[in-house]
This record gives C-alpha cells, sequence and structure tokens, in this order.
C-alpha cells in the first residue's frame, strides 16, 4: 500500500541544540485512504508531530513525504494539505458558502467553479441552503462541518484534525466522529487525526499511534493497542486497565496471586506485570472457582458498589489489593462485605514488561 504520510527519524526541537528534543527521531507511516490517530498525554508531541506534516513547522533532523515525494523542505502553502483546527477558525465577517469558498478563491479559481464546488461540498456534510448563514448563527456542531468543508472543498492529498471535537457535547462528538469516520472511508481520505480521547481514538481509527515523551510508545489497530498493549504506559492510556505484579514460571504460565494462565506468548521466567481491563474479571458470587478458568478463583469482599443503568461498577478487597469490576450483570443488588470468587475471562488481560 502506497504511503500517504511517512515520517523518516523526524526529530524537533524550539532552541538551539541543548534545548530538549520535542519530537525524538521516530518514524511514522500513515498508509493512503487510511485515518490514524496521534493519541496521547498533554506534552507528548501529537500536536507538533501534526505541525510537522502540515509543514508549520520544519524539523531539526529527518525526512517527510507525502504521496512518495519529499516535502521536508517546502511550506505550509507548498503542500497538498488540508487542517481542521480545534477552534473551527472560521472567518466572522464571511458567509458560510465564503468560508467554504475562500482557498479556492485564494487559488485563483474562477468564480462559477469556486460556487459549484462548495455548493457540492456543502451538500456532502450536510450544510445544504446555509449558503448565506454567518458563522455566529450556527450551532457548534455546524461551524464544525464547515471547517470540514472548508478543507474537503480544496481535495488535498491529506487531512489533519487537531482535536476537532473537544469544544463539543458529548452527544454532538459521537454524531461528529461518525460523520468524520464515514466521510473519510467514502472518500479514501488520507487523515492524520489528533486527540487525547481513548474512545475517540478508537472509534474512527485504522491505526493509532500512542506518543510518549516525544517517542512512539506504540502503533497498531485499535484492537492490538487495546488488547496486547506492549508496555504498562499503553495498558493505562488505552481505557482503564489495572496493573497487578506476576511470576512467569519455567513452562511459560503465568501466576498472578492463586490465578494462573497462559501469557498467550513466549515470556522468559521471572517478574512481569499484569495488565487488567475492568471488564476481564468474571465474579462468582458464591466464592467458587470458574471451572473454564483452570484456575483457583481469587478470594474478594464487597468494598463499594455504583449503578450506571447499563452496568454496575465494583470494588473488592483481595490478597492482590483493591480490584475493580466492570459488570454488565444490573440485576444483582450487592451488599458491602459481600465475598465473591474472581477469576480472569479469555480477553483483557495481557503481560507487560516488569
Amino acid at each position: 500500500m502506497t504511503h500517504g504520510i511517512e515520517f523518516r527519524q523526524i526529530s524537533k526541537r524550539y532552541g538551539g541544540k541543548q534545548s530538549p528534543l520535542v519530537v525524538q527521531g521516530i518514524d511514522l507511516v500513515v498508509p493512503q485512504g487510511t485515518l490514524t490517530t496521534l493519541l496521547g498525554p498533554s506534552g507528548c508531541g501529537k500536536t507538533t508531530t501534526l505541525r510537522l506534516i502540515a509543514g508549520l513547522e520544519s524539523p531539526s533532523s529527518g525526512r517527510v513525504l507525502i504521496d512518495g515525494i519529499d516535502v521536508t523542505t517546502l511550506g505550509a502553502a507548498e503542500r497538498n494539505v488540508s487542517m481542521v483546527f480545534q477552534s473551527y477558525a472560521l472567518f466572522p465577517h464571511l458567509s458560510v458558502l465564503g468560508n467554504v469558498a475562500y482557498g479556492l478563491e485564494v487559488q485563483g479559481i474562477g468564480r462559477d467553479e469556486t460556487r459549484q464546488r462548495a455548493r457540492a461540498t456543502m451538500d456532502l456534510v450536510g450544510l445544504a441552503g446555509f449558503d448565506e448563514r454567518s458563522p455566529s448563527e450556527l450551532s457548534g456542531g455546524q461551524q464544525q462541518r464547515v471547517a470540514l468543508a472548508r478543507s474537503l472543498v480544496l481535495q488535498p492529498s491529506v487531512m489533519l484534525f487537531d482535536e476537532p471535537l473537544s469544544n463539543l457535547d458529548a452527544r454532538l462528538r459521537r454524531s461528529m466522529r461518525e460523520e468524520i469516520r464515514t466521510l473519510q472511508q467514502r472518500l479514501q481520505l488520507t487523515v492524520a487525526y489528533v486527540t487525547h480521547d481513548q474512545a475517540e481514538a478508537l472509534a474512527v481509527s485504522d491505526q493509532i499511534v500512542v506518543m510518549d515523551a516525544g517517542c512512539i510508545a506504540q502503533a497498531g489497530t485499535p484492537q492490538q493497542l487495546y488488547e496486547q498493549p506492549a508496555s504498562a504506559f499503553v495498558a493505562g492510556f488505552m481505557g482503564e486497565a489495572m496493573l497487578f505484579e506476576a511470576v512467569v514460571d519455567a513452562a511459560g504460565w503465568v501466576q498472578l496471586g492463586p490465578l494462573r494462565f497462559a501469557a498467550g506468548r513466549a515470556l522468559p521466567a521471572g517478574r512481569v506485570q499484569v495488565a487488567v481491563r475492568p471488564e476481564a474479571w468474571v465474579i462468582d458470587p458464591t466464592g467458587a472457582a470458574n471451572p473454564s478458568a483452570g484456575s483457583a478463583s481469587l478470594a474478594g469482599t464487597l468494598a463499594k458498589s455504583a449503578y450506571l443503568g447499563n452496568l454496575q461498577e465494583l470494588s473488592f478487597d483481595t490478597a492482590l489489593g483493591l480490584v475493580f469490576v466492570v459488570s454488565p450483570d444490573v440485576a444483582t443488588r450487592w451488599q458491602p462485605g459481600q465475598a465473591v470468587g474472581l477469576t480472569l475471562a479469555a480477553r483483557g488481560v495481557s503481560v507487560v514488561a516488569a
């Protein structure tokens, strides 16, 4: 598959040679027609990485390629790239049509073609009939659509999104992320997308790149990063996970307290950490072991519970410490101090380096 975006040993620092690196020698590939999300905590370098793709920043070393062409020395206006900003950056004095058409007018496209392409793009994002509205008359979701149309109308090789949904409420965020994903797949756009929201990244991505302190901690499909995190950092950042100390025996089995399970990959004997998702715990209210788990159960005593409508959040005191469990069983009414047996399901358990 052709690379839409490629980083080859890209580094970036602000200031002199003694200044710390914000991006540290990363290699990154975004295949054409796919969506890659850059995910990580504040200050990890994800927005700087996006700006390096856009040409808004120049790398301190390394090469940037778009569609196989080296664009390292080209400025933002010389790259066929469009960016949707967190703040939308709409022109308040222009109508919706004027905002969408602006880039075409700057390129010197004729008036008739400009209006035709602008209106066709507005139709594509659900803004038909909004020609003369001003940005101040629009809702947040509508303003987001204008920003999206303004980028799409330029028919870019690459589209960049910098926290595009952070100013929207939860329900509108869900709707807009579905629209962005649908458009990306329908038009086969090459997209790099920055967010700090794990659920958003899981929902829209072909590939997720988790960044930490200017480095790539792990890259892979959403399923790979959630189910097979390479480190404790990735396990903790991709959704909730609790880390426990465990031991791998000479036969390759992992011993976590009384629980024993196969690691799923070759590991040397010794100490490891096990990341357990809250939904991976299987609860037996009778306190008995789960025969299918192939091990004894972990005894637990209910410390607290919270009913959330479609699930219950439960915390149990165990020999491993406090264990947090999410259960889809909303019918059971738990009592503080109630004794249970806990075992592990086949999914949601990962062994990471100690």
